[in-house]
């Protein structure tokens, strides 16, 4: 195994940690952005306000999406125990 197949290779997986990360990250910015703005018109500085909102959207979020993220880390997985042969010879 080179050096080049190594960096494709972790370039791989963060992309995938990118990717599969994303929904709960957009999700939290949204809740967060939507309670600060409600926050600022209400005169309500409660900094732990945000908390269980993000932490309601996050779950509700893996559990939308939870399947997409299992199956594209076995995908991943996948991909590196078949061609483990392949990267020991390289």
């Amino acid at each position: 195994m080179n050096e080049i197949q190594v960096m494709e290779i972790v370039n791989q997986a963060l992309y995938l940690i990118v990717k599969v990360s994303a929904p709960m990250l957009l999700v939290s910015l949204v809740i967060g952005l939507i309670i600060s703005i409600l926050q600022t018109i209400t005169s309500i500085q409660e900094q732990t306000l945000t908390f269980v909102p993000k932490l309601l959207g996050i779950f509700l979020t893996i559990m939308l999406c939870g399947r997409w993220v299992m199956n594209s880390v076995v995908e991943f997985f996948t991909y590196l125990m078949q061609n483990i042969p392949y990267f020991i010879k390289g």
